[in-house]
C-alpha cells in the first residue's frame, strides 16, 4: 500500500457555499479525511490554493496591480488557508507543521525539504503554503513540486468532481469520465487536470496524479487502498 502521499486542495473548496472565506465545517471534514489516512500509517503532505481569498491573475487583470504583486498576494492567501488547515488538524488530535515558501517565522517554518521529510517520518502532517515562492507558478505546480521533493508516491488533487472528463460535466450532460489517461494525452488534448507546467513536472518525475471528489467521505483512503472507481488517474 502507498506510504506517502501529497493531497492538493483548492482554496475555493474551503469557502463552501459562501464562495469566499473559510467554512470551518469543511475544514473539519478535510481534517477528518486526513486523519483517516494517518490512522492507516500514511504519511501526508498537503498543498492548498488561495482562490477563496484572492487569485493573483484576477487581482492583476486590469493592470492596476502588477502580475508579480498579484501572485504574491495569492501566495499570502495560501498561508492563511494553511494556518486554518493546521489548526483544524490539531483540533482533532493530529500533529501538524506549516511550512511556507515565503519566510514567516512567527507563523510557520521556512520550507526545508529535509525537515519536511523528517516531520513526515514522525507521522506529522506537513502543510506546504506560499506556493513555490515565485510568481507565475500555480499552486498545482507547487503541489507537483512538493510531492516530487518529499518523494510522495502519488499526488491526489481533491476537487469538486469525481475525476477527469472530456468536457465540463456541469455544462454538458454527455461529458464522459476518463478513468485513466497519459501525461501526453492530458497535455496534447489540453485536458485541464492541472496546468501544463504541473503535468510536465509530474511526467518528468513519474508522479501519478489522481483526481477525485473531496466531498465524498472516505474517498482519499479508498484511493490509497487502490480503488480507481472513485477517481481518474494520469500517469
Amino acid at each position: 500500500m502507498i506510504k506517502r502521499v501529497l493531497v492538493k486542495f483548492s482554496g475555493e473548496a474551503l469557502a463552501g457555499e459562501n464562495g469566499f472565506g473559510i467554512d470551518t465545517k469543511i475544514l473539519n471534514f478535510i481534517a477528518n479525511e486526513i486523519k483517516g489516512l494517518v490512522d492507516h500509517g500514511i504519511e501526508v503532505g498537503i498543498v492548498v490554493g488561495g482562490g477563496n481569498i484572492i487569485r493573483g491573475v484576477s487581482a492583476a487583470a486590469d493592470g492596476i496591480i502588477k502580475r508579480t504583486s498579484g501572485d504574491y498576494m495569492g501566495m499570502l492567501a495560501t498561508v492563511i488557508n494553511g494556518v486554518a488547515i493546521q489548526e483544524a488538524l490539531e483540533h482533532i488530535g493530529l500533529e501538524a507543521r506549516l511550512q511556507s515558501a515565503i519566510d514567516m517565522h512567527e507563523i510557520g517554518e521556512s520550507f526545508i525539504v529535509r525537515r519536511a521529510r523528517r516531520h513526515l517520518e514522525k507521522k506529522r502532517v506537513v502543510v506546504f503554503a506560499g506556493g513555490t515562492g515565485n510568481p507565475y507558478f500555480t499552486t498545482d505546480t507547487a503541489a507537483t513540486l512538493r510531492a516530487s521533493e518529499i518523494e510522495a508516491e502519488i499526488l491526489i488533487k481533491a476537487t469538486k468532481v469525481d475525476g477527469v472528463y472530456d468536457k465540463d460535466p456541469n455544462k454538458y450532460e454527455d461529458a464522459k469520465k476518463l478513468k485513466s489517461l497519459t501525461y501526453d494525452q492530458a497535455l496534447d488534448d489540453h485536458i485541464k487536470v492541472m496546468d501544463d507546467t504541473a503535468i510536465a513536472l509530474a511526467k518528468e518525475n513519474g508522479l501519478p496524479i489522481v483526481v477525485c471528489d473531496m466531498f465524498h467521505e472516505g474517498n482519499l483512503l479508498k484511493i490509497i487502498k487502490g480503488d480507481r472507481d472513485v477517481c481518474s488517474v494520469v500517469e
